[in-house]
């Protein structure tokens, strides 16, 4: 630590070399989900095998839940003990009666 008034107490870096905030850790999982999700016809849900997750499915729905609400898009999830499901939210064609 330098003592020179004009001086900053801790080291800097360019603003490009931050890290940005969540973009590391889940993003690439997040991002194939979504792009999965735009594909997907109504009815259909992902089925996402549990062990292909690169972390818990706490914390993928956790991330797809913050991306979603940045985007605007209501996702709904389900599990069991081998896979995740990820389908778009809102009415499926099958709940409305004839």
């Amino acid at each position: 630590m330098s003592t020179n008034s004009n001086s900053t107490r801790y080291e800097s870096i360019n603003q490009a070399d931050v890290p940005k905030g969540r973009d590391g850790k889940h993003k690439k999982i997040v991002t194939e989900i979504l792009n999965d999700l735009n594909l997907l016809e109504a009815d259909r849900a992902l089925k996402i095998p549990l062990a292909q997750l690169p972390d818990s499915k706490e914390n993928i729905r956790s991330a797809l839940n913050r991306a979603t609400r940045l985007r605007g898009t209501e996702v709904s999830t389900s599990s069991d003990s081998d896979y995740l499901y990820i389908w778009r939210a809102g009415k499926r064609s099958s709940d409305h009666l004839a």
